[in-house]
């Protein structure tokens, strides 16, 4: 059962179809009226067309059953969960792609990373170009690779892990990723840029568990990076907000097992 959980967190189609097996909803409404449709969603699914397979499943294409025609206005990874914001009219999609296009969006995301960062506060400053290689990844490229800028917070460690707060003020393709490989770092389970695929189990973080390690299902067997909070400028009111995103069940699942055991809580 564990190999084959795992195995479906590194295929895509195969992942899509457990978590419709399991009835884990393709999103949730954090806010919308008529300008902005507000999502939180969940991982594995690409929040428009995506030009190496475009047979994936969209969140686009599932929201506007909802709410009619989207129009993105920022991309997230299709392994991340988390915020996004689509326009629902021509107007305020220009407003709010010259607001990401002008950095003036504060954006906070939330991951889980294998080991103990030597650092408690960084500020990672590397050009990076994207599909650098065979599997469309991002590189670091010092010549060629377009200005990058990520803050990271160490939030605590927990075990062999550690919570960290990563803030973007670039919107490169898989920058935190890239950012946080560059410095020895891996999220837990990102199939692209961390060589540890382990799944996180109870078993390897809590003392003394007597369970049945064959029959154990992981806490948490997918990329641990999700887009938590955005700060943007309303496209019609001008009013400043702020849209956060609750942890989905397994990371939630895998937080408050790690703030009980070792007392570090990124929500805290």
């Amino acid at each position: 059962m564990c190999f084959c959980v795992f195995f479906m967190a590194k295929n895509t189609a195969i992942w899509y179809t457990y978590c419709r097996m399991k009835q884990v909803p393709d999103y949730t409404v954090v806010f919308a009226d008529d300008d902005i449709v507000v999502l939180n969603k969940r991982s594995g699914l690409s929040i428009a067309a995506d030009r190496y397979d475009p047979d994936a499943p969209r969140l686009d294409l599932a929201a506007q059953k909802e709410f009619g025609t989207l129009y993105a206005v920022h991309r997230i990874d299709k392994d991340t969960s988390g915020i996004i914001i689509y326009a629902k009219n021509p107007e305020a999609h220009k407003t709010l792609s010259m607001q990401f296009q002008e950095r003036t969006i504060e954006k906070i995301y939330h991951c889980l990373v294998n080991g103990h960062p030597l650092w408690q506060d960084l500020q990672v400053k590397l050009p990076l170009q994207p599909d650098g290689d065979d599997r469309h990844r991002t590189v670091v490229n010092r010549r060629f690779g377009k200005p990058s800028v990520t803050s990271f917070h160490c939030i605590g460690c927990c075990g062999p892990y550690a919570w960290i707060e990563a803030r973007p003020h670039t919107g490169r393709t898989h920058q935190i990723r890239v950012h946080l490989t560059a410095n020895d770092l891996s999220i837990v389970c990102d199939p692209l840029y961390g060589g540890n695929q382990k799944p996180v189990r109870l078993s390897d973080i809590k003392r003394n568990w007597h369970g049945d390690t064959y029959e154990e299902r992981p806490l948490l067997d997918r990329l641990a990076l999700h887009a938590y909070r955005i700060t943007i400028t309303h496209p019609r009111t001008g009013e400043p907000m702020t849209f956060t995103a609750p942890y989905p069940r397994d990371l939630d699942a895998v937080r408050k097992q790690l703030a009980k055991i070792f007392k570090v809580d990124p929500l805290a």
